[in-house]
């Protein structure tokens, strides 16, 4: 995600908060009362632990006494659009971040002065990015006046909410809040707020079916700057990674949020902005996670830790997610002169052990918040050091950056019929050849005005979407013919 952190101070926001001293840790209370945000819910009503209290960004977020906290679903005057398309999660139908498709043209993606916009709509300050599901836009969005996590399902057409759902949750102002993307299924919407509760609801009505807060639930620690991990749906099970005591991953029943499985955290590694990644390997179908102290990897039928290490961690925020490439590699990526690591999985003996392969210096590869994208035998991303776009084989080696005029900051980026769509963090589109014998620009255009652009786009035939820290627009990206 992705996810982000602040490249500055955070900013201030005002917040109710319970009147709290935290345990063992002297001189630091936060202050305030928590206000009856108690709303009608149609039926079924939705039980939920309350929310741990505030702490101090990092620390342990303990559980409170289990109540009733119930939520409000709003309808709005939006309607349905009739276009066809998902982009359903974060990094979209595959979880690789590429779009392909006969029937979409995008060489040259436009004509000058750029893109048409066809709406956008002002969301709370964060990098919380959209799902598309047919004609629909799913996001998490945040409300600072009523301190109300909200979970919005928009026309595609013209951005209006068809319904809303809020819950109570009192988050203070830093670098933004929300900044995770749901995932959308057949029958539910899933998503995860900024501080670690967990919402699924119909996707077409917005009625829910559960709410938990993993704090309560798993003992989970909110990580610094809020959580940045988006759900991951397999078949009929959500895939979380709580980093709670007892359970580093955790399988739930998506239709009724009972817990099937629980992964061992001998380590107590804690939770990160990284999302769970689905590997196959040797036929073995495996989630790998890169948590607080290391990268684990879990069988899916159970659970259990199948290997870990800790090769691979980074000190400050660990936010890029792992990368699946062939014959049983992983490339493993982050800022904070973290560099880039490859591993591959061998199978021995019935178990799975993990080799280096190599390492990447910060000077040669290194990403703050992006997961790279593995396109046709290469893998491009953006170099945390000097924020240029760059292509690498799988042996580690350069094969060109986009130079000194060609900065993209810490933007996501995507790749739609083999061009790559980089967005800086100004809001500047680039789209150029994903070729790897050449950087060559394409076009380039100014498509938002705000500053942090950073949540990933989401892309169906025809609509191109795109965020600032406060805006959410659609662009027009039509078909071919």
């Amino acid at each position: 995600m992705r996810s982000s952190v602040p490249r500055g101070a955070g900013l201030r926001m005002p917040s109710r908060l319970l009147l709290h001293l935290a345990p063992g840790i002297t001189g630091l209370a936060a202050v305030a009362a928590l206000a009856g945000w108690w709303f009608a819910l149609p039926e079924p009503q939705l039980a939920m632990r309350v929310p741990g209290l505030d702490k101090p960004l990092g620390a342990a977020v303990t559980a409170t006494a289990s109540a009733v906290l119930k939520g409000a679903l709003l309808p709005g005057d939006g309607m349905p659009a009739d276009i066809p398309g998902a982009w359903p999660a974060f990094r979209g139908p595959r979880g690789d971040a590429i779009f392909e498709s006969p029937d979409v043209s995008l060489d040259p993606p436009w004509n000058a002065p750029g893109p048409v916009r066809l709406w956008s709509i002002p969301v709370g300050e964060g990098f919380a990015a959209p799902a598309i599901k047919d004609g629909r836009v799913y996001l998490i969005d945040y409300d600072r006046e009523k301190e109300e996590d909200v979970v919005r399902c928009l026309s595609l057409a013209d951005g209006r909410d068809i319904w809303q759902f809020r819950y109570p949750n009192a988050v203070k102002r830093n670098h933004g809040m929300s900044r995770t993307i749901p995932t959308v299924t057949e029958k539910y919407v899933v998503t995860i707020g900024p501080k670690c509760h967990v919402a699924c609801l119909d996707r077409l009505t917005g009625e829910p079916r559960w709410l938990i807060d993993m704090v309560q639930e798993f003992g989970t620690t909110v990580p610094p700057w809020y959580a940045g991990q988006c759900p991951l749906v397999d078949g009929d099970r959500l895939i979380l990674a709580p980093g709670g005591p007892d359970a580093l991953l955790a399988a739930l029943d998506l239709a009724e949020g009972t817990v099937l499985w629980k992964t061992p955290n001998p380590r107590d590694w804690k939770m990160t902005h990284s999302s769970v990644v689905p590997v196959e390997f040797e036929g073995r179908r495996l989630y790998v996670y890169c948590a607080s102290g290391g990268v684990a990897a879990a069988d899916a039928e159970d659970g259990r830790i199948v290997w870990d290490t800790t090769e691979w961690k980074i000190s400050l925020a660990t936010v890029p997610s792992p990368l699946p490439l062939p014959d049983g590699r992983i490339f493993l990526c982050g800022g904070y002169d973290a560099g880039a690591l490859m591993v591959q999985m061998k199978g021995t003996g019935g178990k799975i052990e993990l080799q280096t392969l190599f390492r990447l210096s910060p000077a040669q590869f290194g990403s703050t918040q992006q997961t790279p994208i593995f396109y046709q035998g290469f893998i491009y991303g953006v170099r945390e050091k000097d924020k240029q776009l760059v292509c690498l084989d799988l042996d580690g080696k350069e094969r060109w950056s986009s130079g000194s005029q060609y900065r993209f900051g810490l933007g996501p980026y995507m790749i739609i019929n083999g061009v790559l769509l980089a967005l800086d963090d100004d809001g500047l589109l680039t789209a150029a050849a994903a070729d790897p014998n050449e950087f060559r620009v394409i076009a380039q255009a100014q498509v938002l005005e705000g500053h942090d652009c950073w949540g990933p786009p989401a892309f169906v035939p025809g609509y191109f979407l795109v965020r600032s820290m406060t805006e959410l627009a659609c662009l027009a990206l039509p078909p071919r013919g």
